[in-house]
């Protein structure tokens, strides 16, 4: 009965943690904060879910659709960057756990707007990766390499959902490993 609330009560956190991306994604909710990303992550039994929500001037030093061979190359090394979730996310060793699923989404990847449309101008980018573990219990952090990769970013709130805790903290640069376990 009691793994039954939890789990209820963790897919609860992550049904509200989508929704709060997507009002995010949509202007309506937080302000857009340039050199701020959120991430949630989730656990659920053998499941490490992490989803992330950033401006893309945090990740790239631009907003709009590119508009030069310079800025091309810059979304596909930013696109190539956050489909590795195995390089940017890195849980502990000993819990065994392997990328399953990686989904990463922007309006900056596609080719043209529909007609009439305007361009966004504060665009984000959402992704969320998947890794299952084949020691959960032994899952105690996750080391975040974002900060590596995208030295515009200077803050990350991090929010975490799990069997045993809840939490809330931020990472702010040289700090990179979010604890999981007291």
């Amino acid at each position: 009965m009691k793994e039954t609330i939890q789990l209820s009560l963790l897919r609860c956190v992550l049904t509200a943690g989508a929704l709060a991306m997507a009002i995010q994604a949509n202007g309506t909710e937080e302000a857009h904060v340039h050199g701020l990303m959120h991430i949630n992550v989730a656990i659920d039994k053998q499941v490490l879910t992490i989803q992330l929500e950033s401006p893309l001037d945090s990740l790239l030093g631009f907003e709009n659709k590119p508009k030069t061979t310079t800025q091309r190359l810059a979304v596909d090394a930013m696109s190539k960057q956050m489909n590795d979730g195995a390089a940017l996310f890195k849980p502990s060793i000993a819990a065994q756990c392997k990328l399953t699923k990686a989904t990463v989404e922007s309006a900056v990847f596609q080719a043209t707007a529909p007609a009439g449309d305007k361009e966004e101008p504060h665009a984000d980018l959402d992704a969320s990766y998947e890794f299952t573990c084949a020691q959960p219990d032994k899952l105690t952090s996750v080391e975040v390499g974002l900060f590596q990769a995208f030295p515009r970013l200077q803050k990350i709130e991090v929010q975490v959902a799990g069997p045993k805790k809840q939490s809330k903290t931020s990472l702010s640069r040289p700090a990179n490993t979010v604890k999981l376990k007291s």
